[in-house]
């Protein structure tokens, strides 16, 4: 077979049979196709897409490219969450931990930045000695002690999707249905949870813009996961604004530490309660969503979620003391201002925007090969709805280099919007998919 072939099938719109898919996963996950085929052919996906049927088989050739995941080790019913990715989104950090103390054993693999900010790796890669790379077994046994372990994707789980992952990355192919479907798919049924929790953003910050596409993602997301054994559903949640006040690695763990105290904004403390206490009913904790999100939003208030992120960053070697103590994440060396520049009410704060602008920061990586400045991103002290006087703080800027920041700033002044009228502020949750 002829990798220009099966590239040329796709650019012209052909649907790719069994054996084409599975030599494109194969020969790139062995290093026999370049990295320049595959960005065509990821273009040539990206533009042309893929069929239900092709978007099966690609999930299929990308979870068997490497090892699956035994964790019959660990005692109850394992439940994973994974989400589509968005700007601020640090659920994983607080919802995995308050589904750990509703006693559901959450057993997470993670990967890093796709695009504007960090991925849960490396938002953990900022609290001080966090080790994210973890044997199979010390992971089932911090999991049955602790209730939770969050680890990097190993090179054994999914090679093809974690070389695709930084490829698409770095070559604008990021938000295509099918190669998120079969990225997020190929890796959680690979994992071995028994049930999985999906929260599918849309809105101009997410890979969805529409709720149509993301309920359609949402929706080919749970058919795939029930057609190979696993309880799913999915959330389809907003993302025309950033989820919380925090962009940016170390920033967004003091936020999730706020939000684990029951003082975080008000957005990322009621998403992540409704995905903890989906995570408490898909491992049956809970006999409804209902009763889940109410028993998730009790353990945070006593404390208890908050112990369970202190278990899980004390068992993975990191320093405990950032929960008291949040000075002791990386700090960034310079700031800017962003200042209002009339009175008015805050109607847009456009995700997508501010994102790059995050990335200019230093918080999310350009190349597949860049370094992420953990202590750069944005922070913002107001939110759509809000009302400010002309020189009001509506975020700040921080990393290490000051034109990073000035051209980061630049991008922040196209991503907000100041009206005379008051705003209206979307729904969090859209639609809860079972």
């Amino acid at each position: 077979m002829n990798t220009v072939d099966v590239i040329t099938r796709k650019r012209d719109g052909s649907a790719l049979n069994a054996e084409e898919i599975r030599y494109m996963v194969d020969g790139y996950t062995a290093g026999d196709i370049p990295d320049y085929q595959m960005s065509a052919f990821l273009m040539a996906v990206y533009f042309q897409g893929m069929n239900e049927e092709e978007t099966i088989l690609l999930t299929k050739y990308m979870k068997e490219s490497g090892d699956t995941v035994d964790l019959s080790g660990i005692r109850g019913i394992k439940v994973d969450k994974h989400s589509t990715g968005g700007v601020g989104d640090k659920t994983t950090l607080i919802a995995g931990p308050a589904a750990a103390a509703c006693g559901v054993p959450v057993a997470k693999m993670s990967g890093r930045g796709l695009g504007f900010t960090g991925g849960t790796i490396d938002k953990l890669g900022a609290i001080p000695g966090f080790q994210t790379a973890v044997e199979e077994q010390d992971f089932i046994d911090q999991v049955n002690e602790k209730g939770i372990a969050v680890i990097g994707q190993t090179g054994h789980i999914a090679p093809a999707d974690k070389k695709i992952y930084a490829l698409r990355d770095v070559t604008a192919t990021v938000d295509n249905l099918s190669l998120i479907t079969s990225s997020v798919m190929s890796k959680k049924l690979a994992s071995g949870s028994d049930a999985i929790l999906l929260d599918v953003k849309c809105g101009n910050g997410a890979f969805m813009q529409t709720k149509e596409e993301a309920e359609k993602l949402a929706r080919l997301m749970v058919k795939i996961g029930r057609a190979h054994g696993k309880k799913t559903m999915a959330v389809i949640s907003d993302m025309n604004q950033p989820l919380g006040c925090a962009i940016g690695n170390a920033l967004e763990v003091k936020e999730a530490i706020e939000v684990l105290r029951g003082n975080g904004p008000e957005d990322i403390s009621e998403l992540s309660a409704a995905l903890a206490g989906m995570m408490a009913y898909l491992g049956e904790k809970a006999a409804t969503p209902e009763e889940g999100i109410a028993m998730a939003k009790e353990k945070i208030a006593d404390g208890s979620a908050l112990q369970k992120f202190r278990d899980m960053v004390e068992s993975q070697g990191g320093d405990p003391r950032i929960i008291e103590d949040t000075a002791l994440l990386p700090q960034a060396e310079a700031e800017l201002a962003f200042l209002a520049d009339r009175d008015g009410c805050i109607e847009e704060i456009h995700a997508r925007k501010m994102g790059l602008a995050s990335q200019h920061t230093g918080a999310g990586r350009e190349r597949k090969e860049d370094e992420i400045d953990l202590a750069a991103g944005i922070l913002l002290y107001k939110k759509v709805g809000d009302f400010v006087q002309k020189g009001d703080v509506i975020c700040k800027i921080y990393g290490k280099n000051i034109k990073k920041l000035e051209k980061a700033l630049e991008e922040i002044k196209n991503a907000v919007k100041i009206s005379e009228n008051p705003a209206n502020c979307n729904s969090l949750i859209h639609e809860v998919i079972q």
